[in-house]
């Protein structure tokens, strides 16, 4: 993350002294680096047909506004909730668009190829939540290095100094998060 961190440090602790203007001051210092974690959400599979990354910017934005307020720590943890929560954007996205195209409230008259490549792309992305839940029940940090790494395209130092661990325990966490995974769904 290309941000300062005794600059966010000061907006951290405007923010927690109820300053109105530190938010929004906060996310203009922020801003090109959670369109990068967007991006690399995005990069996964071709998901960008689905939703693009202003759209999947804004909406974490409007999700972390009050859980920032009151729990953000350091800049560390408060990109570890923007990767978490964009997660949950695409996923409960993903839900969405299979409930409407198993019969949701629209009716659709053409399945040409896009609408089934968006329909797969959305049923794997919900398969891969459902198995980082499991992951993270056995193991929350590696469900974390994944979900970093997979999801916010963070490097292996970038992950190291958001979780608080060594690149080495990274490197060891991504490898075992993948074959664990694998192991599960090996479509993946």
């Amino acid at each position: 993350m290309s941000i300062d961190d005794s600059d966010f440090d000061l907006l951290l602790a405007a923010l927690r002294d109820g300053n109105t203007q530190a938010w929004p001051s906060m996310v203009r210092m922020i801003y090109d680096d959670l369109r990068r974690l967007a991006r690399a959400q995005l990069g996964h599979g071709g998901r960008d047909r689905t939703m693009n990354t202003t759209a999947l910017v804004h909406e974490c934005y409007f999700r972390m506004s009050d859980a920032a307020r009151k729990s953000v720590e350091s800049k560390n943890h408060f990109f570890n909730l923007a990767s978490r929560i964009m997660r949950q954007v695409l996923c409960d996205y993903a839900r969405e668009q299979l409930a409407l195209k198993r019969g949701g409230n629209q009716q659709r008259a053409t399945f040409d190829g896009l609408d089934i490549a968006v329909e797969e792309e959305a049923q794997q992305l919900v398969e891969l939540d459902q198995l980082l839940r499991a992951l993270e029940a056995e193991d929350a940090r590696l469900a974390r290095v994944f979900e970093h790494r997979y999801f916010g395209g963070l490097s292996e130092e970038e992950c190291a100094d958001a979780l608080n661990v060594s690149v080495r325990t990274v490197q060891r966490d991504w490898n075992s998060a993948r074959k664990w995974l694998a192991e599960r769904y090996p479509q993946h």
